[in-house]
């Protein structure tokens, strides 16, 4: 059985390839689920803002033998929300996750064809319901880059479950839009935006209504955690860039956000691992943020 390196502060959330190459036979016998999280956001159009996909298509092209792919699109998020990739309630998600192959007592291993964002935000998600979970560090890039086989076609049937997936009534981790009111107000914690300099000074082109960063925000890109082959830096680095904006690793509460609360989830999968423990995620993000013309935003370089 997998041991996901998720154990406290300063451990890496996160599988090498060769890692989860050694767990095939539990994954041939469901003690272990590889779930695909890919999805597709293209570039916004006058129609769609946020031309958000599914990535099952791709996932069918090229996978990792044995996985699956979930749709963080749909399945896993709440039609009602108002906003994208919103996060399920617990019989939904419990279901969705039953329909790729998650039963009681397995870990799952998350990982995407991407730079591993859409994974670390399917990890937060199993995270915040008590479901133990890794990430597979450089996704199916470095799974290829290390001499592993690749697949394709659909996933084999899922066997009839022997126990429901019963979960937490309320998942961890996630911020409401009116605890990210209260940090602006002068509640405690810090706010923590995850996208690229240039944006978060506003002067970079956007898919939202209005170009900026919530007020009061402090800027840690998501990609400052990652080297440049898309694979988590190394703990001791990702604290060498954090400490200046968030101070040393503990409890102190930190709301992270982003467009659409997915390079918010890269940011929180580099930091967890460098013993950061306070973490949440805003759900809404800047898509709930900038859709009232009333919520302030704020422009120029880091507060």
């Amino acid at each position: 059985m997998a041991e996901s390196r998720d154990r406290g502060p300063g451990t890496r959330p996160t599988l090498d390839p060769s890692e989860l190459a050694a767990l095939a036979d539990d994954v041939a016998a469901g003690d272990v689920v590889v779930l695909d999280a890919t999805a597709q956001l293209g570039p916004p159009t006058p129609q769609r803002r946020y031309p958000l996909d599914s990535g099952a298509a791709l996932w069918e092209a090229a996978h990792i033998p044995g996985s699956r792919h979930v749709d963080l699109v749909d399945a896993l998020s709440d039609p009602g929300a108002g906003f994208h990739l919103s996060v399920a309630a617990a019989p939904r998600m419990g279901a969705a996750l039953v329909a790729v192959g998650v039963r009681p007592g397995a870990r799952v291993v998350c990982y995407d064809s991407g730079d591993g964002s859409w994974a670390a935000r399917l990890w937060w998600i199993l995270r915040g319901f008590d479901v133990p979970a890794s990430v597979l560090d450089g996704g199916l890039a470095a799974w290829r880059a290390a001499g592993f086989d690749v697949v394709s076609g659909p996933a084999e049937p899922v066997a009839d479950p022997s126990a429901p997936l019963v979960l937490p009534g309320t998942a961890r981790g996630w911020a409401t839009i009116d605890d990210v009111r209260t940090v602006v107000d002068g509640g405690p914690g810090t706010l923590v935006c995850a996208l690229g300099e240039g944006q978060f000074a506003g002067v970079e082109p956007t898919r939202y209504p209005r170009p900026g960063h919530i007020p009061g925000s402090v800027n840690l890109p998501a990609h400052r955690v990652r080297d440049e082959a898309g694979r988590l830096a190394d703990a001791d680095l990702v604290r060498a860039v954090a400490e200046p904006v968030l101070g040393p690793p503990g409890p102190q509460p930190i709301t992270l956000y982003c467009g659409m609360g997915v390079s918010a989830a890269g940011l929180a999968l580099g930091l967890a691992g460098a013993g950061y423990t306070g973490l949440r995620i805003y759900d809404g993000s800047l898509e709930e943020w900038t859709a009232d013309p009333e919520r302030p935003l704020d422009t120029g370089g880091a507060s």
